[in-house]
């Protein structure tokens, strides 16, 4: 028993069991989301004391080639368990709290690199000559590096895309068809998360073989990315109504994550078969939500296309051929008549009008859909033109000559707006603001 005992507490022993134990305790208590490594670590460490008190039941009964070869390799599992505690006290817990993270391949490199080191030394100690055992593999080694080219240049990209700051963790990248957040940078690979929640594991050699487009959030708020929104227009259209009509469309409404500065704007871009090409260029704030945005400002541009009696054109080629019947196109235009009568039942100042009076009326009213947050009519602006909501309801905010807003009322399906305009073209006393998609005729 005397004997096991001084086979297995060696002089070194007492220094590597409190050492690793009290850094690993340390570590569990600081490093709460890394304590799936550290308890492998600790396993492997357990692991290794049990192979150490094998060694030491069979120092005396086993062969001597035996014995000294567990012990060495149980040796060097003692170093490789304490480099493994260092570097993760070092770069997850010391350098952060120092304000001086590191990136994770370089804790990668480290490790492989203090592995081989280490294991060098052991092969040293056992008595290997390493200027021997390099010299009659060259050939062994060549082979080796030729069959690891794609590693190698996997972990020299990760450290070049690492050092020159091209990627960190949390930048928004655009990579051929995929485009996502980067969670994980490593030595082999860097794991983008795309909005669908897809992990797309892309080797880091393909990202320095290739072109990509890194979009940072800015930390201020500010806008980040500017997007393009592409629609036509017929060419009988003016194209700086069109201009004036998209920027506002986007300008005077409330968009979530539309950056008022720099503000919107839009330009004719191009001239394609049968409508004029423009562009609508707006600034992101948040990358994340690209498409989402995208399609709320389009919903709005699309509904103050249709305030101005435009439609979005369609390419020549496209032939639409409908065959109707004369009593099927008036029974269209007398619903949509009688839809309007409606609408002018619930107006007082219409009230005294006969029937016929009612009937002409309606059928000058103009049709002016509105989308989420448009602006319908502003305080203190000229106008001669009275509002009838159809469906929908809309804010009626009032303003204050210090600059305070106030909502007075909220007007819903039924409701009229803006008559005073109408009789005495007196300026608007209040704005009015969609609250949700809103259908309205309107009387000049």
């Amino acid at each position: 028993m005397q004997d096991l005992s001084a086979a297995f507490w060696r002089a070194e022993t007492p220094y590597v069991l409190g050492g690793a134990l009290l850094l690993a305790l340390l570590l569990l208590q600081a490093l709460k989301d890394d304590r799936a490594t550290i308890a492998r670590t600790l396993l492997l460490f357990g692991a290794l004391l049990l192979l150490d008190l094998l060694q030491a039941g069979l120092a005396r009964s086993a062969p001597w080639g035996l014995a000294r070869g567990l012990l060495l390799l149980v040796q060097l599992g003692y170093l490789l368990v304490l480099f493994r505690l260092i570097c993760l006290a070092l770069f997850r817990w010391l350098l952060p709290a120092l304000r001086r993270p590191l990136p994770r391949i370089v804790e990668d490199v480290v490790l492989i690199s203090g592995y081989l080191l280490l294991g060098m030394v052991s092969l040293s100690r056992a008595g290997v000559e390493l200027n021997s055992l390099v010299a009659t593999s060259a050939v062994v080694t060549a082979v080796i590096a030729f069959a690891m080219q794609d590693t190698l240049g996997n972990i020299l990209g990760g450290l070049a895309l690492q050092g020159d700051n091209s990627l960190k963790i949390g930048s928004w990248v655009k990579l051929d068809d995929v485009t996502g957040r980067v969670v994980e940078i490593h030595w082999r690979y860097t794991a983008i998360l795309t909005r669908n929640g897809e992990r797309v594991v892309v080797p880091n050699a393909v990202l320095m073989k290739n072109k990509f487009v890194v979009i940072d959030p800015r930390e201020d708020g500010a806008a980040s990315w500017r997007r393009w929104i592409w629609f036509h227009i017929d060419y009988a259209v003016p194209p700086s109504r069109v201009i004036a009509a998209a920027e506002h469309a986007v300008i005077d409404a409330d968009i979530g994550n539309v950056a008022r500065e720099p503000a919107p704007s839009c330009v004719a871009a191009d001239f394609t078969p049968g409508a004029l090409r423009y562009a609508l260029r707006y600034w992101l704030i948040d990358p994340r939500d690209d498409d989402p945005t995208d399609s709320a400002v389009r919903a709005h541009l699309l509904a103050a296309v249709q305030r101005q009696g435009w439609r979005i054109a369609l390419p020549d080629q496209v032939v639409h051929q409908v065959i109707e019947g004369e009593s099927h196109r008036e029974a269209v235009r007398q619903q949509e008549l009688a839809q309007r009568l409606k609408a002018l039942a619930g107006v007082d100042l219409f009230s005294g009008l006969s029937a016929d009076e009612h009937r002409q009326l309606a059928e000058r009213l103009r049709p002016t859909p509105f989308a989420s947050g448009d602006v319908m009519t502003r305080q203190g602006a000229q106008a001669h033109w009275l509002y009838i909501i159809a469906s929908g309801q809309a804010d009626v905010w009032w303003e204050a000559p210090d600059g305070e807003r106030r909502r007075v009322a909220t007007l819903s399906s039924g409701s009229v707006f803006g008559e005073m305009g109408l009789m005495t073209g007196e300026p608007r006393s209040a704005t009015v603001v969609a609250r949700g998609d809103v259908d309205c005729y309107r009387l000049d």
